[in-house]
């Protein structure tokens, strides 16, 4: 008995587009020559409140294609947002980010399918780094920023990944649509890095040709989206990054609270109120500065007091950990050590009980479960 015939898998493609009328129409047009008889699409354009022609040519396109679906942002939110919107409407089996300039060949997007109809992967990414294709020459320091975040990002999530910043990345629609998107312009990239990591999903990376362009011809990216990257890769990824990370970057923050521990202490102690009051004092202010970097930062997000347990453990810990702090900075102050040395000792002392108690005391974090496999 004969199989019938092979059933067309479903591609949703989701065209964020800005004021790019002069591309969008040519690029819908790439896409649209990928489908095949083993290969449907769903083109998902999400104008995001462009002021140019953008929208009106995006909807005479789908006028004349039913796989093309457009939706409009009233007001402009940026990238992230309108790939928020996108996912959130697909219904193919696979999600491609597709931007609506030319810098990305869609032709590159089936090559990219083929690990995910495989069933090797569960995301493919596209890099612009391990290609053989045609890329432009332009802008190095785009390309060593470029870098320099994907090693960063890399540090945080453990992949060896070789271009996080890239567009092209093809998901398993269920994957994705489980990410919930927060940021809403191009942190999106770091983000969703981030947060399919967390997922621990089956992730293959492969290359694809790359069409740079300058600002003059409608790049939109710039410096302050390199430094909200960078913020984007701590904040979405330090809670759940390998511990030896998590310390550096609390040694850091224990680095500021540190500071102001012994500035603080100075002030009181040469105002004469006591060692012991200047140390407490100056101990409390600092752990509450801590503990707001930390839950920024670090550790979990959007931390609250939502039980007494909670309200006690934390005080005890800092209550300790106080005592400590006191112990010691007298321990050293007796011994003769100028004040602020004896107060960088204790501080520095206290550092890894510190760190150890709020990553496994205070700010507990359950171990991720790999995506797609059973809790059984």
């Amino acid at each position: 008995m004969e199989n019938g015939p092979k059933q067309a898998r479903i591609l949703s493609v989701v065209i964020p587009c800005y004021n790019e009328e002069k591309t969008i129409e040519k690029c819908v047009e790439r896409v649209l020559q990928i489908a095949d008889e083993n290969l449907d699409l769903e083109i998902i354009i999400v104008d995001d409140c462009s002021s140019d022609q953008s929208l009106i040519i995006a909807r005479k396109i789908a006028e004349k294609h039913r796989e093309i679906k457009v939706f409009l942002h009233e007001e402009n939110q940026g990238k992230g947002a309108a790939l928020r919107t996108g996912f959130r409407n697909a219904t193919g089996d696979y999600v491609a980010v597709q931007d609506a300039d030319l810098e990305y060949h869609p032709n590159d997007l089936k090559r990219l399918l083929v690990p995910l109809m495989d069933d090797h992967a569960d995301v493919v990414f596209g890099s612009r780094f391990l290609s053989a294709g045609a890329h432009r020459v332009i802008y190095f320091w785009h390309y060593m920023g470029n870098r320099f975040l994907t090693l960063l990002s890399n540090m945080f999530t453990d992949l060896n990944l070789t271009d996080m910043e890239t567009c092209y990345k093809v998901f398993r629609r269920e994957l994705i649509q489980k990410v919930e998107i927060e940021e809403d312009r191009f942190g999106i990239e770091p983000e969703i890095v981030a947060k399919i990591a967390q997922l621990r999903p089956r992730i293959y990376e492969m290359g694809v040709s790359y069409y740079g362009r300058t600002y003059a011809e409608g790049k939109k990216i710039g410096v302050k989206d390199g430094f909200r990257a960078l913020y984007c890769i701590f904040r979405y990824n330090a809670h759940h990054a390998p511990l030896p990370i998590q310390f550096l970057v609390y040694f850091s923050i224990g680095g500021v609270s540190a500071l102001i521990n012994l500035f603080l202490f100075l002030l009181l102690y040469y105002s004469e109120i006591g060692v012991t009051w200047s140390a407490l004092t100056a101990f409390f202010m600092a752990a509450v500065l801590n503990y707001h970097l930390c839950t920024i930062l670090l550790f979990r997000q959007n931390v609250k007091w939502e039980s007494t347990k909670e309200i006690l453990v934390y005080s005890a810990f800092v209550g300790i950990m106080s005592i400590f702090d006191l112990i010691f900075t007298k321990l050293f102050l007796d011994w003769q050590i100028p004040p602020a040395l004896a107060k960088i000792l204790a501080t520095m002392l206290g550092l890894i009980f510190n760190f150890g108690g709020r990553r496994f005391i205070i700010f507990p974090e359950k171990t991720s479960r790999p995506w797609g496999k059973s809790k059984d």
